[in-house]
């Protein structure tokens, strides 16, 4: 057989190289690789920086010097503030929802588990003030918005996160309701609503004041604490599923 037409078991040799006998795909890989822990670096000081300082003091100056990098390179990676909020609020709901997976007594009554997971919930964002305001600031914009300033890839890892968290508590009111003890026509309606609810509870939670009128014009100040916000939240979410 001549040299032209032998095979070869040498997988480099059909594949093709480049000059200094690296294969393009294994380039690729690396820089894919390289880039993603790049990506993960800046999130992960994102969230450092709110958890430590609050939303509003985390620029992305600060950002850029935890990472040890300038600005511009943050841009390169993100399209922008948004995005960058966008994927810390995916970090914060992949754990709540280990959270509230955690939580669930699955060999409980379905009001039980409900207590249970909605007093997670709100144990949460007690803890993670900075996953509230993340969340708020979010919602505050249109869907049109959000698709101008975030990439169709950031969007998705969003929403994907954000099913993922309300996913514990759609089945439980799914569970509930094919048991009889709840009657709720859209499991998924509800945990949609409930997780909005929940954020407006723990907006509450965090300012910690209640208004209340004690004569017709004239308002006065109490405290509000986590443990009555959980407390009231809880009891409207039990309310809401049993219709």
């Amino acid at each position: 057989m001549s040299p032209q037409t032998e095979p070869t078991d040498r997988p480099e040799e059909s594949a093709g190289k480049t000059s200094n006998d690296v294969p393009k795909d294994g380039r690729r890989s690396a820089a894919a690789a390289r880039r993603r822990a790049r990506e993960a670096e800046i999130i992960q000081a994102t969230r450092e920086l709110f958890d430590q300082r609050g939303l509003r003091d985390a620029q992305i100056e600060d950002i850029a010097r935890a990472v040890g990098i300038n600005r511009a390179i943050v841009y390169r990676h993100f399209t922008g503030k948004e995005e960058i909020f966008a994927l810390t609020l995916v970090d914060y709901l992949e754990e709540l929802r280990a959270a509230l997976v955690a939580a669930d007594p699955t060999d409980a009554d379905a009001t039980e588990r409900l207590r249970a997971v909605v007093g997670a919930f709100v144990e949460y964002g007690v803890r993670y003030p900075a996953f509230v305001d993340c969340a708020h600031a979010l919602m505050r914009r249109r869907g049109p918005e959000l698709f101008d300033e975030i990439s169709e890839s950031a969007m998705f890892r969003l929403g994907r996160a954000m099913a993922g968290a309300m996913g514990p508590l759609r089945r439980l009111l799914e569970d509930g309701t094919a048991a009889g003890d709840f009657a709720v026509e859209d499991s998924t309606l509800l945990a949609n609503m409930l997780y909005g609810v929940g954020l407006g509870a723990l907006q509450l939670a965090h300012v910690g004041i209640l208004v209340a009128e004690t004569s017709p014009g004239v308002p006065t100040v109490a405290t509000l604490s986590p443990e009555q916000v959980r407390d009231h939240f809880v009891t409207a979410a039990i309310a809401l599923a049993k219709g």
